[in-house]
């Protein structure tokens, strides 16, 4: 099989080779090349964080100073803040914005997109994707997405604003409040359109893992990036059609006079037509795709911080198989634990009890991937350069969030803390800053092969530590002001005397999130700069092993000229020693998946 996919590869790569360079259109904009479209997603995404991160910082001031007036707020907000002080329906509506374009627009395509795009066929060994066209589609539906869902935020009753789960009644009714009109319309219209390229990308990937790796490449050499991402992408083909469905019933409801949702609705006295619906089923239909998107968030980071700890710490990644298996029993279980953020809804206690114990048992494939990471840092030749230091941080940011996840998933101890700052502070570390991390570690690691040129590692340094101690100055508290009570997604606390002494918390966290956001344009500045000015690359800056290394530093259309390699072994033989102590390789500390065997060698992959 391999070798008719690699003849198919290379009659694709020939087929392509003439018209991408015929013009500017076909070549940087609608590229078949999977190399262009990963750049394509990147800055895309990158955009999408900018206006992602502006909204967080816009309610993050009016939580620390509420009902004072800010000339930001009149500028960027109009009239949805008269005098400077902010409208509390654009409050809700810029969390819900925030929560969408993070986690779907960043998160999910930004990172999924641009990794998936660069290195399944780098470091497979193929020519380039399965279907250059399906891949060049779903970049562009992506970016009609995008657009919608930007374009939302200016209707003039105001963008969606029913968090960023949209639960009914509010995401229904089209009059229950201003961002329930047009704006929650459009928000359906992007996500529906989202969905779809999530899913040919994914089908894309699926298809090219499973049919175009190279010679010698089985699954058991695949470097455990292209497991993450091969595994992200069925669970994305699996749980995002579920998300499609409830954006569709929800659409049927608003327009249509069905009541999938509703029943027994009550607007200022007037008995609304709608009977028999459940906004329960709705939360069954969200979260089923909700809690694998946090895997179909966090596992491509996870393989990027496989593959950048090993390459880093010059040691292979330890316990392969077992790291494999853990990524095949968290795509498992992560389709069967989405209970777990319903036990307020008035779930049966026992059914309670099962998502508890599911829940719970994902904690043991998570802390072998942590466990793992710990033992592969332990005694290495560590290169603590940026990529290095946000991985390392992303296993911090895993783990420490990932504790908190232990009383959230448990029944009895959830009730006390649910919908409060608490849940904030857990899903934003577990989930957030950790694939966050993995997105900017692949970013600096990946950056010579995608642009040729290595980014300022000074700056580098400055834009991690500043990052990663505000990270923690934001959402290490918040744990606290949510055991204390406080609930999320209110505008103002001053109501409720009971919450005055965590007034001085919440101007605590604003301080660290306006710093957090500001180091970002260090960043944007380096990452920019370097695209242009910044030091040419060699072609394996890093001494890494994997096949993607060996592809000249220009950019070919089949991204090898000649015949594609031959793959001899797996891609973490770092400081491997022969029976005399020395290098296989003699002097050289890596050896890449292309050297053959030598006599008397093992090879290892366990």
């Amino acid at each position: 099989m391999s070798a008719t996919a690699t003849a198919h590869a290379g009659d694709h790569a020939h087929d392509h080779g003439h018209h991408h360079k015929e013009t500017f259109i076909s070549k940087y904009v609608f590229s078949f090349d999977h190399k262009m479209i990963a750049k394509q997603y990147l800055i895309t995404g990158l955009f999408m964080g900018i206006i992602g991160i502006l909204m967080s910082l816009l309610f993050r001031i009016q939580l620390a100073w509420p009902e004072q007036s800010f000339g930001i707020f009149e500028v960027l907000l109009g009239k949805w803040a008269p005098e400077g002080v902010m409208d509390p329906n654009i409050y809700l509506a810029l969390v819900t914005m925030h929560g969408t374009i993070m986690v779907f627009f960043v998160l999910t395509a930004g990172l999924s997109g641009t990794f998936s795009n660069l290195l399944i066929p780098l470091q497979i060994g193929a020519r380039d994707m399965a279907s250059g066209f399906l891949n060049m589609l779903s970049f562009w539906l992506f970016f009609v997405s995008s657009v919608i869902m930007v374009g939302s935020i200016f209707v003039e009753a105001g963008p969606a604003a029913a968090g960023w789960t949209i639960y009914p009644p509010l995401s229904a009714l089209p009059q229950a409040q201003g961002g329930s009109g047009l704006g929650m319309t459009l928000w359906l219209v992007s996500m529906a359109i989202f969905i779809a390229q999530s899913l040919l990308g994914s089908l894309n990937y699926i298809v090219t893992v499973l049919n175009l790796r190279t010679k010698g490449m089985s699954m058991t050499r695949l470097p455990l990036t292209i497991w993450a991402l091969f595994i992200t992408a069925i669970i994305g083909v699996v749980s995002f059609p579920v998300l499609l469905s409830a954006a569709l019933l929800l659409i049927f409801d608003r327009s249509f006079g069905t009541s999938f949702f509703l029943s027994d609705i009550f607007v200022q006295g007037e008995v609304l037509h709608y009977q028999g619906g459940s906004p329960v089923l709705f939360e069954h239909l969200f979260w089923f795709l909700g809690h694998p998107e946090v895997y179909i968030v966090l596992l491509p980071a996870l393989g990027i911080t496989s593959e950048i700890i090993a390459t880093n710490a010059r040691k292979p990644i330890f316990g392969y198989r077992a790291m494999v298996a853990s990524i095949l029993a968290i795509a498992f279980l992560s389709t069967i634990v989405w209970g777990h953020h319903m036990f307020v809804s008035g779930m049966n206690p026992f059914l309670g009890s099962v998502f508890t114990f599911t829940t719970l048992l994902i904690a043991i494939p998570s802390a072998v991937k942590a466990f793992n990471y710990i033992t592969t840092l332990w005694k290495g030749n560590l290169q603590m350069n940026p990529a290095m230091l946000f991985s390392i941080g992303l296993v911090s940011t895993f783990i420490t969030g990932g504790l908190t996840g232990i009383i959230l998933g448990d029944s009895t101890l959830d009730i006390n803390v649910h919908d409060t700052y608490f849940v904030v502070a857990h899903f934003h570390l577990v989930m957030g800053i950790s694939a966050i991390y993995g997105f900017l570690a692949g970013v600096y690691h990946w950056f010579p092969k995608m642009f040729g040129r290595m980014m300022n590692k000074n700056l580098g340094y400055v834009h991690f530590w500043v990052t990663a101690v505000c990270a923690y100055g934001i959402f290490f508290p918040m744990h606290f002001v949510g055991m204390a009570g406080l609930p999320r997604r209110y505008y103002t606390n001053t109501n409720f005397p009971i919450f005055d002494d965590l007034m001085d918390i919440n101007v605590v966290m604003t301080v660290f999130a306006l710093i957090a956001g500001a180091v970002q344009v260090v960043f944007l500045y380096n990452f920019f700069y370097s695209i242009f000015y910044g030091e040419k690359a060699t072609q394996n800056p890093w001494k890494s092993n994997t096949l993607e290394w060996t592809t000249p530093v220009k950019h070919i259309h089949g991204n090898w000229p000649g015949e594609l390699p031959e793959v001899h072994r797996w891609a973490y033989d770092y400081s491997k020693t022969r029976e005399d102590g020395e290098y296989v390789i003699p002097g050289q500390d890596f050896v890449p998946q292309t050297v053959p065997l030598q006599e008397n060698e093992e090879e290892l992959n366990h």
